[in-house]
């Protein structure tokens, strides 16, 4: 069994005057997809904290609608690269990227399980122009080719930083010269975190950013990593599915539209990153105009997104079957048969519970019900063998890994593990 008062512990630790952390130390300030992940645990047991963790994100919106990956509400000597290294002007000091953006899944979930109505009513409603603004950034800014498959500008952008999906585009990424020290080294075993090489050329896609003024066509233009991650598209693409929900329900009947079309724009080019022989989506190097071909649970992150048809899903529920095969954790999120994978290290081959959540809600959404059961029995495993809330886990042994006491793995076994 699972300590549930433990998990609400957690939450209740790393809260911070209105933001959860995702671990003291080695996080220490407001990550944008993990603050979603983690509204949903709070909504089970403290659902006005719930609300607050999405109203205190958004305000760090951008003007443009861009909700930043990170917000720095205060100062911290424990993580590295700071505001002053993202160089970004804005109300509250922040990154100059965005997440995978689950926002509107979120706030969606949590208006339909809300235990007082007429507050989730009253939240939602408020919440709303934040979300039209936020998806308007990314159709906008990130569709570079008008074809409803928006693009990442970063590795970090993608949620799964160091995947090896992302070696050969970050391969052409330039490595900064100058000294730095990172301070995740301080918290967690290196053999558990990117390597140095990765960190100088993220460093450089950060300075690249601020030296064409965060202009979405000049670092286009400018960039060697472009990157279409189907991961995002999926996640974006469920997400305005749910955005166009709560659209309806409050009335703004104008805007549902236009974000129909978007839809629609999508649907009919996510086809071309279907790989038969690989029996998932992959992912795309815009530059080299060519698929990117390492299988990664990112890859099937369409399941969630609703954006296969019923023989891509069955292809990819197979493909799922045999990759549970290999561990009794949930499902790596590098396959196994990759040279690449690393159980261990970071996106490299770890579990991650809130992956495995999404892609067994997409299954059930295609009728696989009971391998989505597999897959959150599997995942129980994890918080079980480890015995606590780990960042991720090792996908053969399931040891716990990366930061202790993470506030989204406690989440996750609130909101779907508990229930």
């Amino acid at each position: 069994m699972i300590d549930l008062d433990s998990a609400r512990a957690i939450l209740r630790q790393n809260d911070q005057d209105g933001h959860t952390v995702p671990t003291r130390g080695l996080y220490p300030f407001q990550w944008n997809w993990d603050s979603a992940i983690t509204a949903l645990g709070w909504l089970t047991f403290d659902e006005a904290r719930a609300w607050e963790e999405a109203h205190t994100m958004f305000r760090g919106q951008w003007d443009n609608g861009m909700l930043p990956h990170i917000l720095f509400h205060g100062h911290s000597e424990s993580y590295f690269p700071g505001p002053e290294v993202w160089g970004a002007k804005a109300a509250i000091p922040s990154s100059s990227i965005s997440q995978p953006p689950v926002w509107a899944t979120a706030i969606n979930l949590m208006l339909q399980r809300s235990g007082d109505a007429a507050r989730a009513r009253a939240e939602a409603r408020a919440l709303l122009p934040g979300l039209l603004g936020y998806h308007e950034w990314w159709y906008r800014d990130r569709d570079r080719d008008n074809n409803g498959l928006v693009q990442s500008f970063h590795p970090w952008e993608s949620g799964m930083d160091n995947s090896p999906a992302w070696d050969g585009p970050l391969a052409r990424v330039p490595e900064v010269k100058w000294k730095y020290r990172r301070r995740d080294l301080g918290h967690v075993d290196k053999e558990e975190r990117p390597g140095r090489l990765e960190y100088n050329r993220y460093l450089h896609l950060i300075e690249l950013q601020k030296k064409n003024d965060f202009d979405p066509e000049l670092i286009s233009a400018a960039s060697p990593y472009r990157v279409v991650d189907i991961g995002t598209v999926s996640i974006l693409h469920r997400a305005t599915r749910d955005l166009i929900e709560l659209c309806r329900i409050f009335g703004q009947d104008a805007a549902i539209p236009g974000l129909e079309s978007e839809l629609a724009r999508t649907r009919a080019a996510v086809s071309a990153c279907w790989s038969g022989r690989d029996r998932c989506f992959l992912n795309r190097d815009i530059i080299a105009d060519a698929p990117l071909a390492e299988v990664t649970t990112g890859t099937l992150l369409p399941l969630f997104g609703l954006l296969a048809d019923d023989e891509q899903a069955g292809a990819m529920a197979a493909l799922v079957e045999e990759w549970l095969g290999a561990s009794n954790f949930g499902l790596s999120s590098t396959h196994p048969a990759s040279a690449r994978y690393e159980p261990q290290r970071y996106w490299r081959g770890p579990v991650w519970l809130h992956i495995n959540w999404m892609i067994a809600e997409g299954l059930r959404a295609y009728g696989y019900d009971d391998l989505a059961e597999r897959i959150r029995s599997n995942t129980r495993k994890c918080i079980e063998t480890a015995g606590g809330y780990y960042e991720y886990f090792n996908s053969e042994t399931g040891e716990g890994c990366g930061g202790g006491n993470f506030s989204w793995t406690a989440a996750v076994a609130l909101y779907w593990l508990g229930r």
